[in-house]
């Protein structure tokens, strides 16, 4: 893999509009060069980190009273593992849809980039990470199902898949599709919530749903907006590594035979240098971003001993995580100096923006 992006910029996926058309206004207008298909967490429990990608996987029981999610192991489900396999063995993509009714980002992203024609240089989707998915829903019991090995199988196999049908859906549009799998429940990671959770095992699952995105020959992604081990995702066979590199921008290069390993394979970071939180985003400028960043790219040059200029062409410019939660104006300002960042770095570096 060659991966030179420039510090081309794009974003995390969930955005505070309520009118999909306007969350893709705003996604087009700042990042063109690599967009986004908008989550829509202020349309209800249907757009949520994890229910959003619950559609075909076995014995999914969605509790609206209660505005909850959880699989029913109970009974003989036989029957339902056998339909959801026969689906993932038979590749049957379009079985693993996300619907309308879960997405409204997705179609309106659809349409526009259908009117605007063209072809862009990337568009970027994105899946809840099955340690996210697995740590986060639980059983009849309130039991992670992460610990149920028959389910979190179908977990990991079906989150593949929705990987697969997205790259598939979005690739006409791009000369490249990236594909984010979004872990943040990994900042804990070796805490004394999750003891139990395996390196090895985490690894694994997390490289299940890489080599899915491989298989479709796009570019695998994985983001985490807190700090972790990063050389877990490095081994998990990442292309594209995103982290938060506002608050923890020095994190990065406390790995640096892993991270001198992934660079010089020709793979990238993708650098969260963009605050998402309300009171830190008003008191930023495209300067202080800048200069942001290029603290970050020194501290790892040091670290690794790699050129700045080798890191600076392997880098993208992301927000620090998704602006659903935020005010719409001040997710609207992340954005804006999301594009400007990016377009003040690349004509430093003599891209044309």
């Amino acid at each position: 893999m060659s991966f030179s992006p420039k510090c081309l910029a794009t974003a995390i996926g969930s955005l505070p509009h309520a009118k999909a058309e306007d969350a893709v206004a705003v996604v087009l207008a700042n990042i063109p060069g690599a967009p986004i298909w908008p989550q829509l967490p202020a349309n209800g429990m249907n757009e949520q980190m994890e229910i959003q990608y619950s559609e075909a996987l076995p014995r999914i029981v969605i509790d609206r009273e209660k505005e909850r999610m959880y699989i029913d192991t109970t009974g003989d489900y036989s029957m339902d593992l056998a339909t959801f396999y026969e689906n993932f063995l038979m590749e049957n993509v379009d079985a693993f849809a996300i619907t309308p009714a879960f997405s409204k980002g997705i179609y309106a992203m659809e349409a526009a980039l259908q009117a605007a024609g063209g072809s862009r240089p990337f568009v970027k989707v994105q899946t809840t990470g099955p340690i996210s998915f697995g740590l986060t829903i639980v059983d009849e019991n309130k039991r992670a199902i992460y610990y149920n090995p028959e389910f979190i199988d179908c977990v990991v196999k079906g989150l593949a898949m929705k990987c697969r049908w997205q790259i598939q859906k979005f690739r006409g549009f791009a000369e490249n599709v990236i594909c984010f799998i979004d872990e943040p429940i990994l900042s804990a990671f070796g805490s004394s919530t999750y003891v139990s959770v395996q390196r090895d095992d985490v690894v694994a699952k997390v490289n299940e749903v890489v080599e899915a995105v491989h298989a479709e020959g796009a570019i695998a992604g994985v983001h985490c907006c807190g700090n972790t081990e990063w050389s877990i995702l490095i081994d998990a066979g990442v292309d594209l590594v995103n982290f938060d590199a506002f608050e923890f921008g020095d994190s990065i290069a406390l790995y640096p035979q892993a991270v001198k390993a992934h660079l010089e394979a020709g793979k990238g970071l993708a650098w969260g240098v963009v605050p998402t939180n309300s009171a830190k985003i008003q008191a930023q400028t495209v300067e202080s971003l800048v200069a942001k960043f290029d603290e970050g790219v020194a501290n790892l040059a040091r670290a690794t001993g790699l050129d700045r200029p080798l890191i600076e062409a392997q880098a993208m410019i992301t927000p620090s995580c998704g602006t659903g939660s935020l005010p719409v104006a001040d997710a609207e300002r992340v954005f804006s100096l999301l594009g400007q960042t990016s377009n003040a770095l690349r004509a430093r570096m003599g891209v044309a923006v």
